[in-house]
Protein backbone atom coordinates (compact mmCIF):
# COMPACT_ATOMS: atom_id res chain seq x y z
CA UNK A 1 0.00 0.00 0.00
CA UNK A 2 2.63 2.55 1.31
CA UNK A 3 4.55 1.55 -2.61
CA UNK A 4 1.55 2.18 -4.43
CA UNK A 5 0.82 5.53 -2.50
CA UNK A 6 4.96 6.48 -3.20
CA UNK A 7 4.44 5.55 -6.90
CA UNK A 8 1.41 7.87 -7.40
CA UNK A 9 3.15 10.49 -5.72
CA UNK A 10 6.28 10.27 -7.72
CA UNK A 11 3.48 10.12 -11.19
CA UNK A 12 1.94 12.89 -9.91
CA UNK A 13 4.87 15.02 -9.03
CA UNK A 14 6.44 14.01 -12.33
CA UNK A 15 3.57 15.56 -14.23
CA UNK A 16 3.58 18.63 -11.72
CA UNK A 17 7.24 19.12 -13.56
CA UNK A 18 6.26 18.31 -16.95
CA UNK A 19 3.18 20.67 -17.29
CA UNK A 20 5.20 23.60 -15.40
CA UNK A 21 8.00 23.25 -18.52
CA UNK A 22 5.43 23.07 -20.72
CA UNK A 23 3.46 26.39 -19.31
CA UNK A 24 7.11 28.49 -19.47
CA UNK A 25 8.10 27.13 -22.91
CA UNK A 26 6.29 29.72 -24.83
CA UNK A 27 3.61 33.05 -23.96
CA UNK A 28 1.26 31.51 -26.69
CA UNK A 29 -1.25 30.56 -23.96
CA UNK A 30 -3.82 28.75 -26.09
CA UNK A 31 -0.67 26.48 -27.73
CA UNK A 32 0.56 25.92 -24.14
CA UNK A 33 -2.55 25.11 -22.42
CA UNK A 34 -3.23 22.42 -25.61
CA UNK A 35 -0.21 20.59 -25.25
CA UNK A 36 -0.77 20.36 -21.21
CA UNK A 37 -3.93 18.69 -21.39
CA UNK A 38 -2.64 16.38 -23.86
CA UNK A 39 0.23 15.42 -21.54
CA UNK A 40 -2.13 15.02 -18.45
CA UNK A 41 -4.79 13.10 -20.85
CA UNK A 42 -2.05 10.44 -21.65
CA UNK A 43 -0.56 10.31 -18.46
CA UNK A 44 -3.69 9.72 -16.67
CA UNK A 45 -5.67 8.01 -18.77
CA UNK A 46 -8.62 10.57 -19.10
CA UNK A 47 -10.81 10.91 -21.89
CA UNK A 48 -11.42 14.57 -23.08
CA UNK A 49 -10.01 17.91 -21.43
CA UNK A 50 -10.60 21.51 -22.47
CA UNK A 51 -10.01 24.97 -20.93
CA UNK A 52 -12.87 27.89 -21.20
CA UNK A 53 -11.49 31.73 -20.23
CA UNK A 54 -13.86 34.59 -19.30
CA UNK A 55 -14.85 37.09 -21.46
CA UNK A 56 -16.51 40.62 -20.69
CA UNK A 57 -19.78 40.26 -19.75
CA UNK A 58 -19.85 37.19 -17.76
CA UNK A 59 -19.47 35.07 -21.09
CA UNK A 60 -16.67 32.02 -21.04
CA UNK A 61 -15.80 30.64 -24.54
CA UNK A 62 -13.43 27.78 -25.36
CA UNK A 63 -9.40 28.68 -25.46
CA UNK A 64 -8.06 25.03 -26.34
CA UNK A 65 -9.63 21.08 -26.15
CA UNK A 66 -8.33 18.04 -26.53
CA UNK A 67 -10.37 15.11 -27.80
CA UNK A 68 -12.95 17.16 -29.34
CA UNK A 69 -14.12 17.72 -32.73
CA UNK A 70 -13.93 21.12 -34.65
CA UNK A 71 -17.64 21.22 -34.31
CA UNK A 72 -17.64 20.21 -30.39
CA UNK A 73 -14.97 22.93 -29.93
CA UNK A 74 -17.38 25.73 -31.41
CA UNK A 75 -20.14 25.04 -29.27
CA UNK A 76 -17.71 25.42 -25.77
CA UNK A 77 -19.74 28.74 -25.09
CA UNK A 78 -21.12 29.07 -21.18
CA UNK A 79 -22.64 32.02 -19.66
CA UNK A 80 -21.68 32.50 -15.87
CA UNK A 81 -23.49 30.66 -13.49
CA UNK A 82 -24.68 28.25 -16.52
CA UNK A 83 -24.61 24.54 -16.35
CA UNK A 84 -21.75 22.89 -14.15
CA UNK A 85 -19.06 25.27 -15.87
CA UNK A 86 -20.76 28.51 -15.57
CA UNK A 87 -21.07 27.60 -11.77
CA UNK A 88 -17.38 26.73 -10.85
CA UNK A 89 -16.57 29.84 -12.76
CA UNK A 90 -19.05 32.14 -10.96
CA UNK A 91 -18.37 30.48 -7.51
CA UNK A 92 -15.10 29.68 -7.81
CA UNK A 93 -15.08 26.31 -6.18
CA UNK A 94 -14.23 22.74 -7.57
CA UNK A 95 -17.02 20.51 -8.55
CA UNK A 96 -16.35 16.39 -9.38
CA UNK A 97 -19.94 14.97 -10.94
CA UNK A 98 -19.20 10.90 -10.73
CA UNK A 99 -22.03 10.42 -13.33
CA UNK A 100 -22.82 13.46 -16.04
CA UNK A 101 -26.12 11.25 -16.60
CA UNK A 102 -27.77 11.64 -13.86
CA UNK A 103 -26.46 15.23 -13.18
CA UNK A 104 -29.65 18.11 -14.10
CA UNK A 105 -27.08 20.92 -14.37
CA UNK A 106 -24.86 19.18 -17.19
CA UNK A 107 -25.52 20.70 -20.30
CA UNK A 108 -24.06 17.61 -22.69
CA UNK A 109 -22.91 20.59 -24.87
CA UNK A 110 -19.92 17.94 -26.44
CA UNK A 111 -21.84 15.03 -25.96
CA UNK A 112 -19.78 13.26 -23.08
CA UNK A 113 -22.39 11.62 -22.06
CA UNK A 114 -23.15 10.02 -25.25
CA UNK A 115 -19.30 8.63 -25.66
CA UNK A 116 -20.07 5.49 -23.76
CA UNK A 117 -23.22 5.07 -22.77
CA UNK A 118 -22.89 1.67 -20.98
CA UNK A 119 -20.06 3.28 -18.56
CA UNK A 120 -20.39 6.22 -16.31
CA UNK A 121 -18.19 9.40 -17.11
CA UNK A 122 -17.38 11.08 -14.26
CA UNK A 123 -16.32 15.00 -15.15
CA UNK A 124 -14.04 16.96 -12.95
CA UNK A 125 -14.16 21.10 -12.65
CA UNK A 126 -11.55 23.14 -11.69
CA UNK A 127 -11.41 27.36 -11.56
CA UNK A 128 -8.41 28.85 -12.99
CA UNK A 129 -7.30 31.64 -11.11
CA UNK A 130 -5.28 34.59 -11.44
CA UNK A 131 -4.56 38.25 -9.56
CA UNK A 132 -7.14 36.58 -6.77
CA UNK A 133 -10.01 36.12 -9.58
CA UNK A 134 -11.58 33.33 -11.16
CA UNK A 135 -10.65 33.80 -15.38
CA UNK A 136 -11.51 30.20 -16.82
CA UNK A 137 -11.88 26.65 -16.03
CA UNK A 138 -10.41 23.40 -16.15
CA UNK A 139 -12.79 20.74 -16.80
CA UNK A 140 -11.68 16.43 -17.42
CA UNK A 141 -13.55 13.81 -17.98
CA UNK A 142 -12.95 10.17 -17.74
CA UNK A 143 -14.87 6.87 -17.56
CA UNK A 144 -15.55 6.05 -14.02
CA UNK A 145 -17.03 2.19 -13.91
CA UNK A 146 -16.60 2.09 -10.47
CA UNK A 147 -19.12 4.85 -8.96
CA UNK A 148 -17.53 4.79 -5.79
CA UNK A 149 -14.81 5.80 -7.07
CA UNK A 150 -12.88 9.11 -5.03
CA UNK A 151 -11.58 11.54 -7.06
CA UNK A 152 -9.77 13.30 -4.43
CA UNK A 153 -6.06 12.85 -5.74
CA UNK A 154 -7.26 13.82 -9.30
CA UNK A 155 -8.86 16.99 -7.70
CA UNK A 156 -5.69 18.31 -5.95
CA UNK A 157 -3.12 17.72 -9.15
CA UNK A 158 -5.67 19.33 -11.07
CA UNK A 159 -5.64 22.62 -8.63
CA UNK A 160 -2.01 22.63 -8.66
CA UNK A 161 -2.29 22.06 -12.69
CA UNK A 162 -5.03 25.26 -12.66
CA UNK A 163 -2.71 27.50 -10.07
CA UNK A 164 0.27 27.13 -13.13
CA UNK A 165 -2.37 27.93 -15.57
CA UNK A 166 -3.48 31.03 -14.10
CA UNK A 167 0.11 32.04 -13.40
CA UNK A 168 0.67 31.73 -17.36
CA UNK A 169 -2.24 33.34 -18.08
CA UNK A 170 -1.38 35.93 -16.02
CA UNK A 171 2.06 36.68 -17.70
CA UNK A 172 0.55 36.35 -21.11
CA UNK A 173 -1.41 39.46 -20.51
CA UNK A 174 1.28 41.33 -18.81
CA UNK A 175 3.37 40.74 -21.11
CA UNK A 176 1.02 41.77 -24.32
CA UNK A 177 -0.53 44.68 -22.27
CA UNK A 178 3.27 45.91 -22.17
CA UNK A 179 3.68 44.83 -26.00
CA UNK A 180 0.33 46.92 -26.75
CA UNK A 181 1.66 49.72 -24.84
CA UNK A 182 4.95 49.65 -26.72
CA UNK A 183 3.32 49.88 -29.92
CA UNK A 184 0.74 52.12 -29.13
CA UNK A 185 4.38 54.55 -27.88
CA UNK A 186 6.24 53.83 -31.57
CA UNK A 187 2.51 54.85 -33.15
CA UNK A 188 2.13 58.11 -31.34
CA UNK A 189 5.61 59.04 -31.83
CA UNK A 190 5.78 58.23 -35.35
CA UNK A 191 2.89 60.42 -35.77
CA UNK A 192 4.27 63.28 -33.64
CA UNK A 193 7.25 63.26 -35.92
CA UNK A 194 5.71 62.49 -39.20
CA UNK A 195 1.82 63.29 -39.49
CA UNK A 196 0.07 61.01 -41.66
CA UNK A 197 -2.32 61.78 -44.63
CA UNK A 198 -5.67 61.25 -44.80
CA UNK A 199 -8.13 60.59 -47.16
CA UNK A 200 -12.30 60.24 -45.94
CA UNK A 201 -13.21 56.78 -47.03
CA UNK A 202 -10.26 55.52 -47.42
CA UNK A 203 -8.01 52.70 -44.98
CA UNK A 204 -4.48 53.50 -45.01
CA UNK A 205 -1.91 54.16 -42.63
CA UNK A 206 1.32 51.53 -44.00
CA UNK A 207 4.01 53.36 -45.86
CA UNK A 208 2.55 52.43 -49.84
CA UNK A 209 -0.44 53.99 -48.82
CA UNK A 210 1.09 57.11 -46.95
CA UNK A 211 2.75 57.94 -50.37
CA UNK A 212 -0.37 57.71 -52.36
CA UNK A 213 -1.49 59.91 -50.02
CA UNK A 214 0.84 62.24 -50.15
CA UNK A 215 0.62 62.18 -54.59
CA UNK A 216 -2.75 62.54 -53.94
CA UNK A 217 -2.70 65.50 -51.99
CA UNK A 218 -0.04 67.40 -54.42
CA UNK A 219 -2.26 66.63 -57.33
CA UNK A 220 -5.95 67.53 -56.45
CA UNK A 221 -5.65 71.00 -56.42
CA UNK A 222 -4.21 70.98 -60.41
CA UNK A 223 -6.00 70.63 -63.48
CA UNK A 224 -3.63 67.86 -64.31
CA UNK A 225 -4.63 64.89 -66.32
CA UNK A 226 -3.68 61.56 -63.67
CA UNK A 227 -3.20 58.16 -64.65
CA UNK A 228 -4.50 55.91 -61.86
CA UNK A 229 -2.59 52.18 -61.95
CA UNK A 230 -2.63 48.98 -60.16
CA UNK A 231 -4.41 45.65 -60.45
CA UNK A 232 -7.99 45.39 -60.07
CA UNK A 233 -9.48 45.93 -56.65
CA UNK A 234 -7.22 47.82 -55.69
CA UNK A 235 -9.76 51.02 -55.20
CA UNK A 236 -8.75 53.01 -58.26
CA UNK A 237 -11.87 54.66 -58.05
CA UNK A 238 -12.31 55.71 -54.91
CA UNK A 239 -8.93 57.57 -54.85
CA UNK A 240 -10.16 59.19 -58.48
CA UNK A 241 -13.25 60.46 -56.60
CA UNK A 242 -10.79 61.45 -53.53
CA UNK A 243 -8.64 63.70 -55.87
CA UNK A 244 -11.84 65.08 -57.41
CA UNK A 245 -12.87 65.85 -53.76
CA UNK A 246 -9.72 67.77 -52.68
CA UNK A 247 -9.70 69.39 -56.05
CA UNK A 248 -11.57 73.27 -56.79
CA UNK A 249 -14.09 71.43 -58.96
CA UNK A 250 -15.60 69.30 -55.81
CA UNK A 251 -19.26 71.00 -55.78
CA UNK A 252 -19.44 70.00 -59.53
CA UNK A 253 -19.92 66.94 -61.00
CA UNK A 254 -18.41 63.54 -60.73
CA UNK A 255 -19.10 61.37 -64.02
CA UNK A 256 -17.23 57.88 -64.42
CA UNK A 257 -17.10 55.55 -67.32
CA UNK A 258 -16.10 51.92 -67.65
CA UNK A 259 -14.83 51.69 -70.93
CA UNK A 260 -14.56 48.04 -70.98
CA UNK A 261 -18.16 47.33 -70.39
CA UNK A 262 -19.40 49.56 -74.02
CA UNK A 263 -18.75 48.38 -77.48
CA UNK A 264 -17.08 51.20 -79.76
CA UNK A 265 -19.98 52.74 -81.16
CA UNK A 266 -21.68 52.68 -77.57
CA UNK A 267 -18.76 54.23 -76.15
CA UNK A 268 -18.95 56.92 -78.23
CA UNK A 269 -22.24 58.14 -78.03
CA UNK A 270 -21.88 57.87 -74.41
CA UNK A 271 -19.18 60.36 -74.15
CA UNK A 272 -19.83 62.65 -77.04
CA UNK A 273 -23.19 62.64 -77.01
CA UNK A 274 -25.29 62.01 -80.38
CA UNK A 275 -27.99 64.11 -82.38
CA UNK A 276 -31.58 63.49 -82.98
CA UNK A 277 -31.65 60.78 -86.08
CA UNK A 278 -27.76 60.38 -86.18
CA UNK A 279 -28.57 56.17 -85.58
CA UNK A 280 -31.82 53.99 -84.72
CA UNK A 281 -33.54 54.88 -81.68
CA UNK A 282 -31.62 58.45 -81.65
CA UNK A 283 -34.70 60.17 -80.79
CA UNK A 284 -33.75 63.89 -79.69
CA UNK A 285 -30.73 65.19 -78.69
CA UNK A 286 -28.15 63.74 -75.69
CA UNK A 287 -25.36 65.08 -74.09
CA UNK A 288 -22.63 62.62 -73.64
CA UNK A 289 -20.18 62.56 -70.56
CA UNK A 290 -17.95 64.99 -71.53
CA UNK A 291 -20.57 67.71 -71.57
CA UNK A 292 -21.76 66.47 -68.61
CA UNK A 293 -18.76 66.65 -66.80
CA UNK A 294 -18.48 70.23 -67.43
CA UNK A 295 -16.14 72.23 -64.78
CA UNK A 296 -15.99 69.24 -63.05
CA UNK A 297 -14.34 65.89 -63.38
CA UNK A 298 -14.63 62.73 -65.97
CA UNK A 299 -13.27 59.65 -64.68
CA UNK A 300 -12.43 56.93 -67.62
CA UNK A 301 -12.04 53.53 -66.10
CA UNK A 302 -10.23 50.62 -67.80
CA UNK A 303 -8.46 53.16 -70.40
CA UNK A 304 -6.23 50.12 -72.10
CA UNK A 305 -9.46 48.16 -73.33
CA UNK A 306 -10.32 50.98 -75.78
CA UNK A 307 -9.84 50.03 -79.58
CA UNK A 308 -7.29 51.40 -81.83
CA UNK A 309 -10.13 53.19 -83.58
CA UNK A 310 -11.19 55.18 -80.74
CA UNK A 311 -8.22 55.75 -79.04
CA UNK A 312 -7.86 58.58 -81.82
CA UNK A 313 -10.95 60.08 -81.39
CA UNK A 314 -10.31 60.54 -77.62
CA UNK A 315 -6.82 61.98 -78.49
CA UNK A 316 -7.95 64.72 -79.84
CA UNK A 317 -10.30 65.45 -77.41
CA UNK A 318 -7.28 65.48 -75.01
CA UNK A 319 -5.39 67.74 -77.02
CA UNK A 320 -8.01 70.28 -77.56
CA UNK A 321 -10.75 69.59 -75.02
CA UNK A 322 -13.38 69.85 -78.11
CA UNK A 323 -15.55 67.32 -80.16
CA UNK A 324 -18.36 66.86 -82.17
CA UNK A 325 -21.80 64.72 -81.30
CA UNK A 326 -22.46 61.69 -83.21
CA UNK A 327 -24.26 62.78 -86.11
CA UNK A 328 -23.61 66.52 -85.33
CA UNK A 329 -20.99 68.99 -86.84
CA UNK A 330 -20.78 71.73 -84.84
CA UNK A 331 -18.10 71.68 -82.34
CA UNK A 332 -18.85 71.25 -78.66
CA UNK A 333 -16.10 72.65 -76.64
CA UNK A 334 -15.65 71.43 -72.62
CA UNK A 335 -13.38 72.39 -69.31
CA UNK A 336 -13.22 68.74 -67.81
CA UNK A 337 -10.54 67.62 -65.42
CA UNK A 338 -9.74 63.88 -66.33
CA UNK A 339 -8.52 61.33 -64.45
CA UNK A 340 -7.63 57.74 -66.36
CA UNK A 341 -7.43 54.13 -64.46
CA UNK A 342 -5.91 50.88 -65.45
CA UNK A 343 -4.87 47.58 -64.77
CA UNK A 344 -2.69 46.54 -67.68
CA UNK A 345 0.66 47.32 -68.83
CA UNK A 346 0.26 50.00 -71.28
CA UNK A 347 4.37 50.22 -71.94
CA UNK A 348 3.96 46.22 -73.03
CA UNK A 349 0.58 47.44 -75.40
CA UNK A 350 2.55 50.65 -76.43
CA UNK A 351 5.41 47.91 -77.70
CA UNK A 352 3.07 45.56 -78.95
CA UNK A 353 1.52 48.12 -81.33
CA UNK A 354 -2.04 48.15 -79.31
CA UNK A 355 -2.03 51.22 -77.88
CA UNK A 356 -1.09 54.58 -79.82
CA UNK A 357 2.13 55.71 -78.27
CA UNK A 358 0.82 59.16 -78.91
CA UNK A 359 -2.01 58.58 -75.83
CA UNK A 360 0.12 56.92 -73.91
CA UNK A 361 1.97 60.26 -73.57
CA UNK A 362 -0.71 62.43 -73.49
CA UNK A 363 -2.81 60.56 -70.55
CA UNK A 364 0.70 58.92 -68.94
CA UNK A 365 0.72 63.04 -67.38
CA UNK A 366 0.94 62.20 -63.62
CA UNK A 367 1.07 58.42 -62.86
CA UNK A 368 0.25 56.94 -59.77
CA UNK A 369 0.87 53.23 -58.46
CA UNK A 370 -1.79 51.82 -56.23
CA UNK A 371 -0.01 49.16 -54.39
CA UNK A 372 -1.70 45.64 -54.14
CA UNK A 373 -3.16 44.32 -50.83
CA UNK A 374 -0.38 41.59 -49.98
CA UNK A 375 2.89 45.17 -49.97
CA UNK A 376 0.14 46.54 -47.72
CA UNK A 377 -0.96 44.05 -44.83
CA UNK A 378 -0.54 46.54 -42.11
CA UNK A 379 -3.81 48.01 -43.18
CA UNK A 380 -5.60 44.95 -43.62
CA UNK A 381 -6.95 44.54 -39.63
CA UNK A 382 -8.53 48.25 -39.72
CA UNK A 383 -9.60 47.77 -43.69
CA UNK A 384 -11.62 44.28 -42.01
CA UNK A 385 -12.87 46.55 -38.77
CA UNK A 386 -14.31 48.92 -41.20
CA UNK A 387 -15.92 46.51 -43.72
CA UNK A 388 -17.60 44.46 -40.57
CA UNK A 389 -18.64 47.76 -38.77
CA UNK A 390 -20.48 48.79 -42.04
CA UNK A 391 -22.41 45.33 -42.04
CA UNK A 392 -23.28 45.69 -38.74
CA UNK A 393 -24.91 49.20 -39.01
CA UNK A 394 -26.49 47.56 -42.22
CA UNK A 395 -27.65 44.86 -40.81
CA UNK A 396 -28.08 45.38 -37.43
CA UNK A 397 -25.58 43.10 -36.20
CA UNK A 398 -22.83 42.94 -33.81
CA UNK A 399 -20.19 40.63 -34.94
CA UNK A 400 -16.30 41.05 -34.13
CA UNK A 401 -13.42 39.10 -35.48
CA UNK A 402 -11.33 37.31 -32.63
CA UNK A 403 -7.86 37.65 -32.91
CA UNK A 404 -7.53 34.06 -34.64
CA UNK A 405 -9.54 35.36 -37.13
CA UNK A 406 -7.21 38.87 -38.04
CA UNK A 407 -4.40 36.35 -38.62
CA UNK A 408 -6.39 34.61 -40.90
CA UNK A 409 -7.04 37.99 -42.91
CA UNK A 410 -3.83 39.46 -42.46
CA UNK A 411 -1.58 36.14 -44.21
CA UNK A 412 -4.08 35.80 -46.99
CA UNK A 413 -2.44 36.67 -50.70
CA UNK A 414 -5.53 38.20 -51.73
CA UNK A 415 -5.24 38.23 -55.22
CA UNK A 416 -8.94 40.39 -55.60
CA UNK A 417 -6.93 43.10 -53.81
CA UNK A 418 -9.43 45.20 -51.29
CA UNK A 419 -12.91 43.71 -53.39
CA UNK A 420 -11.87 40.70 -52.37
CA UNK A 421 -11.03 41.45 -48.74
CA UNK A 422 -14.89 43.52 -48.45
CA UNK A 423 -16.34 40.52 -49.91
CA UNK A 424 -14.88 37.65 -47.81
CA UNK A 425 -15.79 40.12 -44.57
CA UNK A 426 -19.69 40.52 -45.50
CA UNK A 427 -19.54 36.80 -46.79
CA UNK A 428 -18.48 35.77 -43.31
CA UNK A 429 -20.04 38.05 -41.07
CA UNK A 430 -23.56 36.92 -43.24
CA UNK A 431 -22.47 33.66 -42.52
CA UNK A 432 -21.35 33.66 -38.70
CA UNK A 433 -23.79 31.75 -36.15
CA UNK A 434 -22.31 33.87 -33.63
CA UNK A 435 -21.16 37.54 -33.00
CA UNK A 436 -17.59 36.39 -32.98
CA UNK A 437 -16.13 35.26 -36.21
CA UNK A 438 -13.41 33.15 -35.52
CA UNK A 439 -10.63 31.27 -37.42
CA UNK A 440 -12.76 28.55 -38.32
CA UNK A 441 -15.76 30.31 -40.24
CA UNK A 442 -13.64 31.63 -43.31
CA UNK A 443 -13.49 29.10 -46.11
CA UNK A 444 -10.49 28.56 -46.91
CA UNK A 445 -9.99 26.96 -43.67
CA UNK A 446 -12.57 24.22 -45.10
CA UNK A 447 -10.30 24.27 -48.45
CA UNK A 448 -13.19 26.14 -49.74
CA UNK A 449 -11.99 29.32 -50.13
CA UNK A 450 -13.83 30.83 -53.56
CA UNK A 451 -10.57 32.40 -54.44
CA UNK A 452 -8.53 28.97 -54.92
CA UNK A 453 -11.66 27.82 -56.79
CA UNK A 454 -11.24 31.18 -59.25
CA UNK A 455 -7.58 30.33 -59.81
CA UNK A 456 -7.85 26.66 -60.35
CA UNK A 457 -10.01 27.11 -62.98
CA UNK A 458 -8.07 29.33 -64.47
CA UNK A 459 -5.01 27.44 -64.61
CA UNK A 460 -6.88 24.54 -65.62
CA UNK A 461 -8.79 25.81 -68.60
CA UNK A 462 -5.73 27.55 -69.88
CA UNK A 463 -4.95 23.41 -70.56
CA UNK A 464 -7.85 21.90 -71.65
CA UNK A 465 -11.61 23.49 -71.14
CA UNK A 466 -13.19 20.12 -71.18
CA UNK A 467 -11.23 19.25 -67.62
CA UNK A 468 -12.48 21.69 -65.56
CA UNK A 469 -15.71 19.09 -64.26
CA UNK A 470 -14.72 17.24 -61.42
CA UNK A 471 -11.30 18.33 -60.09
CA UNK A 472 -10.60 18.64 -56.73
CA UNK A 473 -9.32 22.27 -55.79
CA UNK A 474 -6.49 20.78 -54.04
CA UNK A 475 -5.02 19.42 -57.14
CA UNK A 476 -3.89 21.60 -59.89
CA UNK A 477 -3.52 19.42 -63.24
CA UNK A 478 -0.83 20.97 -65.14
CA UNK A 479 0.51 20.43 -68.67
CA UNK A 480 4.37 20.82 -68.16
CA UNK A 481 6.72 20.42 -71.21
CA UNK A 482 9.03 17.43 -70.93
CA UNK A 483 12.55 18.71 -69.09
CA UNK A 484 14.57 19.79 -71.80
CA UNK A 485 18.73 19.58 -71.02
CA UNK A 486 20.04 22.31 -69.00
CA UNK A 487 23.59 24.03 -70.26
CA UNK A 488 26.43 23.29 -68.54
CA UNK A 489 26.21 26.67 -67.29
CA UNK A 490 23.11 26.50 -65.65
CA UNK A 491 23.56 23.30 -64.28
CA UNK A 492 22.74 22.70 -60.36
CA UNK A 493 26.05 23.53 -58.06
CA UNK A 494 27.12 23.39 -55.15
CA UNK A 495 28.05 27.49 -54.99
CA UNK A 496 24.49 29.12 -53.74
CA UNK A 497 25.47 32.34 -55.42
CA UNK A 498 25.04 30.69 -58.87
CA UNK A 499 23.19 33.30 -61.55
CA UNK A 500 19.92 31.71 -63.22
CA UNK A 501 19.53 33.50 -66.57
CA UNK A 502 15.09 32.87 -66.83
CA UNK A 503 14.72 34.48 -70.04
CA UNK A 504 17.84 33.15 -71.61
CA UNK A 505 16.05 29.12 -70.77
CA UNK A 506 12.29 30.20 -71.40
CA UNK A 507 11.40 28.84 -74.59
CA UNK A 508 8.44 29.77 -76.39
CA UNK A 509 5.17 28.24 -75.22
CA UNK A 510 2.57 27.39 -77.87
CA UNK A 511 0.00 29.68 -76.81
CA UNK A 512 -1.61 33.40 -77.75
CA UNK A 513 -0.19 34.80 -74.35
CA UNK A 514 3.46 36.34 -74.39
CA UNK A 515 5.96 36.40 -72.11
CA UNK A 516 7.48 39.24 -70.25
CA UNK A 517 10.91 40.78 -70.63
CA UNK A 518 13.41 40.99 -67.85
CA UNK A 519 14.00 38.25 -65.24
CA UNK A 520 11.44 38.95 -62.68
CA UNK A 521 8.85 39.30 -65.20
CA UNK A 522 9.30 36.05 -66.64
CA UNK A 523 9.36 34.22 -63.47
CA UNK A 524 6.16 35.97 -62.13
CA UNK A 525 4.66 34.71 -65.58
CA UNK A 526 5.90 31.34 -64.91
CA UNK A 527 4.71 30.98 -61.51
CA UNK A 528 1.51 32.14 -62.20
CA UNK A 529 0.97 29.64 -64.92
CA UNK A 530 1.53 26.82 -63.15
CA UNK A 531 -0.40 27.85 -60.26
CA UNK A 532 2.53 28.56 -58.12
CA UNK A 533 3.99 25.35 -57.77
CA UNK A 534 7.79 25.91 -58.27
CA UNK A 535 8.73 22.79 -59.19
CA UNK A 536 6.64 23.37 -61.88
CA UNK A 537 7.17 26.89 -63.00
CA UNK A 538 10.70 25.59 -63.08
CA UNK A 539 10.28 22.80 -65.65
CA UNK A 540 7.97 25.41 -67.98
CA UNK A 541 11.89 28.12 -67.52
CA UNK A 542 13.69 24.89 -67.89
CA UNK A 543 15.72 25.16 -65.31
CA UNK A 544 16.20 23.20 -62.09
CA UNK A 545 13.92 24.00 -58.89
CA UNK A 546 16.84 24.88 -56.77
CA UNK A 547 17.70 27.46 -58.88
CA UNK A 548 14.17 28.73 -59.51
CA UNK A 549 14.01 28.74 -55.45
CA UNK A 550 17.14 30.78 -55.66
CA UNK A 551 16.08 32.94 -58.99
CA UNK A 552 12.94 33.96 -56.51
CA UNK A 553 14.77 34.91 -53.61
CA UNK A 554 17.18 36.87 -55.39
CA UNK A 555 13.78 38.84 -56.79
CA UNK A 556 12.02 39.39 -53.60
CA UNK A 557 9.41 37.38 -55.14
CA UNK A 558 6.42 36.82 -52.82
CA UNK A 559 4.98 33.02 -53.78
CA UNK A 560 1.13 33.00 -53.45
CA UNK A 561 -0.01 30.16 -50.61
CA UNK A 562 -3.96 29.46 -51.03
Amino acid sequence: MVNTQAIESRRELNAIYEVSKTLASSLDIAKTFRETLNFLLHAFDWRRAFVVLGEPHGRLRGLCAVGLTREEQQRLQFESGEGIVGRVYANGIQIVVPDVRTEPLFLNRTGAADQTPDIAVAMLTTPISADRRTVGVLVIDCNNPDEARSFSNDLQLLKMVATLMGQAFLLHRSVSAANTHLQDEVRRMSKALKPSQHIDQVVGMSAPMQEVFDQVHQVAPARTTVLLRGESGTGKEVIARAIHNLSPRKKEAFVRVNCAALTESLLESELFGHEKGSFTGAQGQRKGRFEMSHGGTLFLDEIGDISASFQAKLLRVLQEREFERVGGSAVVKVDVRLILATNRNLERMVQAGEFRADLYYRINVVSIQLPPLRERRDDIPAMAKHFLDRFNKENARSTQFSPAAMRVLTSCYWPGNVRELENCVERTATMAHDDIITNLAFPCQGNRCLTQVLHHIERVDAVSPSRLSGIPITEVPMAAPPVAAVPASLAPSDDASVAVDVSAQAEPVADSEDKPEGERERLIWAMERCGWVQAKAARLLKISPRQMGYALQKNGIEVRKF
